[in-house]
């Protein structure tokens, strides 16, 4: 199960949580408890797309290798090959990171 593969069903996209800073901006190291959940993640897996109701599939707005801004609570966490990840529906996304 060392390499277990997922695909995400109709709208929604696996996420692998990019870690928030130990440093603020000032310097200051954070302790694990002071930190803030990550909100921001990139995009490792991607569903096919809902089903509307003509029965066409809608494509998704979001990629492999994307990197989004969630809300805190959003999706449900699991662990995928010994790595934290979140699963959630493409409607939890707020933003795009544009580069």
């Amino acid at each position: 199960m060392s390499n277990l593969k997922i695909r995400p069903l109709e709208d929604r996209v696996v996420v692998e949580p990019i870690e928030a800073e130990e440093k603020t901006s000032g310097g200051i190291l954070l302790p694990d408890t002071a930190r803030e959940k990550p909100q921001r993640g990139k995009i490792i897996a991607v569903g096919p797309g809902k089903t509307n109701e003509d029965g066409k599939k809608v494509a998704m707005t979001v990629a492999v290798g994307d990197e989004v801004l969630y809300g805190r609570y959003a999706g449900n966490e699991i662990q995928i090959n010994g790595k934290e990840v979140k699963i959630m529906r493409e409607s939890d996304l707020l933003a795009k990171v544009e580069k």
